[in-house]
């Protein structure tokens, strides 16, 4: 479904984000609702070949894979009224024309007890989008995640900033996807720093 289709008639949407839409909207929005939505879980399954990487070499950024036992936490945001035709114009280019994501209507779980759920729009990658990269080992996508830079930093900036946001804001869930490629991508860098030093100790 396209973005125009979903807003037609509504004076209030909600977005929701689950990788770097959670430290960095960059649109103009009334709320933020920490929370999560159910049937879906988090994967760094997709290929960035602009913002953390490039053609030759696609960073590995996250995507969401339907599974009915699963949920993931991330970020909703609530956008009003002028507001949601340049939030969409922006993600449009942002998400879909750069990413190869789609949309998709889901339904957001707030974190604060009290408040109710309410329908959200996400961006998702599928198999389908050209720079889809799919499943891989802890390891593969850790070693790719280090090689990769793109015109908004590098590929593990990304990936350090989405593990702190779960710490920080749901310091009760374990991401162990998210946690052990941030374990295989720390390890890795400390062995490649090692083995550098090693070779400038030697010269």
């Amino acid at each position: 479904m396209k973005p125009q289709e979903i807003l037609e008639g509504k004076s209030s949407q909600w977005i929701f984000g689950y990788g770097s839409l959670v430290w960095k909207p960059d649109f103009v929005y009334q709320r933020r609702q920490i929370g999560y939505v159910e049937g879906y879980k988090r994967r760094f399954w997709h290929g960035d070949d602009f913002y953390r990487g490039d053609k030759k070499n696609p960073g590995r950024v996250v995507t969401l894979i339907e599974d009915q036992e699963a949920c993931t936490w991330g970020v909703a945001y609530e956008v009003t009224d002028a507001e949601i035709n340049e939030a969409f114009q922006y993600l449009n280019v942002r998400e879909v024309v750069l990413g190869g994501y789609i949309t998709k209507t889901v339904e957001f779980i707030p974190q604060e007890k009290g408040k109710d759920s309410h329908p959200a729009i996400v961006y998702i990658a599928t198999a389908n989008s050209p720079t889809y990269l799919g499943p891989a080992s802890h390891q593969e996508i850790a070693d790719k995640i280090v090689a990769c830079r793109g015109k908004t930093g590098h590929n593990m900036e990304y990936l350090f900033r989405l593990a702190d946001f779960m710490r920080l804001s749901c310091p009760e869930v374990e991401d162990e996807h998210l946690f052990s490629i941030e374990a295989a991508v720390l390890n890795v860098y400390h062995n490649c720093a090692v083995q550098n030093s090693l070779l400038s100790k030697s010269v």
